[in-house]
Order: C-alpha cells, then sequence, then structure tokens
C-alpha cells in the first residue's frame, strides 16, 4: 500500500485553519453566551467554560433547563412582576 502524501499546501491550510478558526469563532459564541448568563442571572464568566469541549456543552444544558432566576417579561413589562393577578370571587 502507498503512502498518504498530503500537498503542502494542504497542510499549511489545515495547520492555519486549525489556529485561527478557534482565535475567531470564540469570541463569536462566547461574547453572546455571556450577556445570555448574566441576564439569566448565572455568572457571566461561566461563557468561559465554552473553550473546554465538554465542560462548555454540559454548562450550556444546564443553563437551558435550569430555572432562571430574572423574570422575561420583567423588560416588556415593567411592573408586572409586582402586580397580582386579580380573580374575581366566586360568592
Amino acid at each position: 500500500m502507498g503512502e498518504l502524501i498530503l500537498p503542502t499546501h494542504l497542510v499549511v491550510l489545515l495547520v492555519l485553519f486549525g489556529i485561527v478558526s478557534p482565535i475567531l469563532a470564540d469570541p463569536l459564541v462566547v461574547v453572546p453566551c455571556w450577556q445570555i448568563f448574566k441576564k439569566a442571572g448565572f455568572p457571566a464568566p461561566l461563557s468561559l467554560l465554552l473553550w473546554v469541549p465538554i465542560a462548555g456543552l454540559v454548562m450550556l444544558y444546564v443553563v437551558a433547563f435550569s430555572r432562571w432566576k430574572t423574570d422575561p417579561n420583567a423588560a416588556l413589562y415593567p411592573g408586572a412582576a409586582q402586580q397580582q393577578p386579580q380573580y374575581p370571587s366566586a360568592g
């Protein structure tokens, strides 16, 4: 069987992609997650765990399926969180 010989330009491209891609792609994911965690009431630096492959995936599941500490309607309806619904009495 013959050896697998890669052209030099392909090797250079693969090495550059392996180095440049994480540097450019990580801020595109970490920055929005930082804001999401902050708004959800979680510590914002948790978004840095996205750089750790398995920890980042587990952390996203924990945040997605846990109870958030903030009210999503608070920004849309500022006084709605303090008001209790008024139901007519059954009498």
